[in-house]
């Protein structure tokens, strides 16, 4: 059993939902759990540590700035208030505790057993100090410029996360002044971590710390002066950028000076060494405008994110997972043309079990065939480095009509985006940025082609992104189809984004903010009225996360009338289940394995009618009503039948990786994930996609 999310205030239906921001937490918890797990190989349990570290890093620079405000007015009601962030502040400090706890107790004797080792500056030998010394002026310090305060030198600017000392000098400074505190910032060229050649190494696999290299020369930066307390610090920012789009002329240009600005929001956490004085982490607090519930004293580096750097250093393949090569997908032929093949059937394609390679190829074919004349795609994330977006400038080249509905605001990936935006409209494609107001958040691609006398369109429609990367790491289910009445709604929808003008009735698809949301409701509702009738009635959803109000109670609506109700929810989920009286008929779990789950399957059944959905959107407000989201049918039985085995009976069944909840709030592990005969959704559909010796898949 892992922490409880709290409960909130009763709803006006008097249903007491969980907290979403204590939700997001226990998750974490639920992650951090496969970094103690024996079975996994060390670097990957390292691995899962650093996630949990990015994870807190994105919470605290987009969930806590409300709470922090609160405690700031003394708001003493509300969502937000002084008790929230005392709650809040008290989980998160606990689930960090855990992490340094896992780092210290567990992984670094670990690694040590197995000749890998971060040796600290007291642990090392005559020769290592000698080799750090050296390091330290040839590489380290040409790059530090210690800042001493006094009224002409303030409290620098502290960038987002970036890693610092404070240094409290005794002594006088050249001029006789009696300046005690000092800032050094450290360069985030710098690597974090740094091997130790093998002159010095015993055999061994040796790194230093920056920071330990840093600290054992400080007094070395400050001539004339000695050195009392000091400590690390890393100060997170709230990070969420905030455009009003109604008054901007140019949302490019705006969004590229916020970012600017990104790095050095409110403060909302203080992270410092454990051994900091009570001086000097008052003095921080005091100059970054922080309660001590913000504060965090840590028992080893103040930047585990940034620990992951181990794993590339190392050169150590049994200490991570068996690469999993995934099979090119089975329903397409190789070297046969996809759109013949699409003409014939709809095809499905399961990542990262199946090869993203497949939705490039579409692409592929699509920019090489001269018969294509336009292309249409919404881009969200695609990463800095994309053959898809290399593929589209290439389509321009070749004279095809170009449209790219890209997605500016994409959290933290608002700068690719822009850079992409204006290489793209440099070379002459058609560059829109979607709805003002809302995000687009869709996953679409739409091929328009000449055959005959006749255009034909082609389209891809995907729960996850348009990024190769994260196409390996994340769950998601890719759809290709050349269905006439789909593929007329997405053109539908692609002349919306890029010209408002008004929407027309869409035959397949549900579209967010307009239909997704109510017809959503809708179908719970009839499924509702049926269960009510006597008819068997059942629901099952996949997502990543479950927080819109109305559609929860609507759920809580439907179980208690006998809808049977099944909700695999991936993350922040704030439908209490099995609460007596209220959800007795509704279950959640949690499935957290080796790969991120990422895709939205929708299933609704009433006696013997069957309707399945995919989805790029989760069940939460913004998605709902201000994003631009999809949802569209699969009706070939053939492959609903499939997502059901693989998306949905799979994970319900599933007892290594999964994570029930209860009514308290808690989750609870349905087994010990050491058991290797317990079956494992992952597991089963990665040695079933597993590619053929010799195949090369993307």
């Amino acid at each position: 059993m892992i922490s409880a999310a709290a409960v909130s205030a009763p709803s006006s239906q008097g249903i007491p939902f969980l907290d979403r921001d204590h939700s997001i937490l226990a998750f974490n918890e639920r992650v951090l759990d496969w970094a103690h797990r024996a079975d996994v190989p060390l670097l990957e349990r390292l691995r899962y540590l650093c996630i949990v570290s990015s994870n807190l890093d994105e919470f605290f620079e987009v969930r806590a700035a409300p709470h922090l405000t609160a405690v700031q007015t003394g708001q003493a009601k509300g969502e937000y208030s002084v008790q929230s962030f005392v709650s809040l502040s008290r989980a998160a400090h606990l689930l960090v505790d855990k992490q340094y706890s896992l780092y210290n107790d567990e992984l670094m004797p670990a690694f040590a057993k197995k000749g890998i080792e971060i040796v600290s500056s007291g642990e090392r030998t005559a020769a290592q100090r000698a080799w750090v010394a050296s390091y330290f002026e040839s590489d380290v310090r040409p790059l530090l410029i210690p800042v001493g305060l006094d009224p002409a030198h303030p409290f620098p600017q502290v960038a987002n996360k970036s890693l610092n000392f404070i240094v409290r000098l005794s002594g006088k400074d050249a001029f006789g002044r009696e300046n005690e505190i000092a800032i050094v910032k450290v360069p985030r060229v710098l690597p974090r971590l740094i091997r130790m050649p093998s002159r010095v190494s015993r055999g061994k696999s040796l790194f230093v710390s920056l920071s330990s290299v840093i600290r054992a020369h400080l007094d070395s930066l400050f001539a004339g002066r000695q050195v009392g307390e000091f400590s690390q610090f890393r100060v997170t920012r709230h990070s969420d950028l905030a455009v009003d789009e109604d008054d901007v002329k140019d949302l490019r240009t705006a969004l590229r000076l916020g970012l600017q600005h990104r790095h050095y929001g409110q403060a909302v956490r203080l992270e410092v060494s454990s051994g900091c004085s009570e001086y000097l982490s008052a003095f921080l607090l005091r100059e970054f405008e922080l309660p001590p519930g913000a504060l965090y004293r840590v028992h080893g580096p103040v930047n585990l994110v940034r620990f992951a750097q181990l794993i590339d250093l190392l050169d150590e393949p049994k200490l991570l997972f068996a690469p999993h090569t995934p099979t090119y997908p089975v329903q397409l032929v190789p070297g046969q043309s996809i759109f013949e093949q699409l003409r014939k059937r709809d095809v499905l394609i399961h990542q990262p079990f199946e090869s993203y390679d497949g939705v490039l190829a579409f692409l592929r074919e699509a920019v090489h065939d001269p018969k294509v004349l336009a292309i249409k795609q919404t881009i969200y994330r695609t990463g800095a480095d994309s053959e898809l977006m290399d593929l589209l400038q290439e389509a321009v080249r070749r004279g095809k009509e170009v449209t790219a509905v890209v997605e500016l605001k994409a959290r933290f990936d608002e700068e690719a985006n822009i850079n992409w935006a204006e290489s793209l409209e440099a070379i002459g494609a058609q560059v829109v940025y979607g709805v003002i107001g809302l995000k687009t958040h869709a996953k679409m691609l739409l091929i328009t082609r000449r055959e005959g006398r006749q255009l034909v369109r082609y389209a891809h429609l995907s729960t996850g992104n348009y990024n190769s990367r994260t196409a390996r790491l994340y769950t998601d289910l890719s759809y290709l189809t050349a269905n006439v009445a789909l593929t007329s709604d997405l053109e539908a929808v692609f002349v919306h984004l890029a010209s408002h003008s008004r929407l027309p009735r869409l035959a397949q698809v549900w579209l967010a903010p307009f239909h997704l949301h109510r017809k959503l409701l809708d179908r719970i509702e009839a499924l509702t009225e049926g269960a009510a009738q006597g008819k068997k009635a059942r629901i099952v959803i996949k997502m990543n996360a479950l927080t819109d109000l109305p559609l929860m109670q609507a759920l809580v609506r439907a179980g208690q009338a006998g809808v049977s109700i099944d909700l695999i929810v991936r993350g922040a989920c704030m439908l209490p289940a099995r609460l007596p009286g209220v959800t007795d008929n509704i279950r959640v779990r949690s499935i957290i394995g080796r790969f991120l789950e990422h895709s939205r399957v929708i299933y609704f059944r009433l006696d013997d009618d069957e309707q399945l959905y995919l989805s790029s959107a989760d069940w939460m407000n913004r998605n709902m009503l201000r994003r631009v989201e999809l949802a569209w049918p699969v009706n070939d039985p053939v492959l609903r039948q499939r997502i059901v085995d693989e998306c949905l009976v799979a994970y319900l069944h599933d007892e290594r990786d999964a994570w029930d909840l209860m009514a308290d709030g808690h989750y609870k592990r349905v087994k010990r994930a050491s058991d290797a005969r317990a079956p494992s959704a992952q597991a089963a559909l990665a040695a079933r996609y597993v590619a053929p010796k010799g195949q090369e898949a993307g």
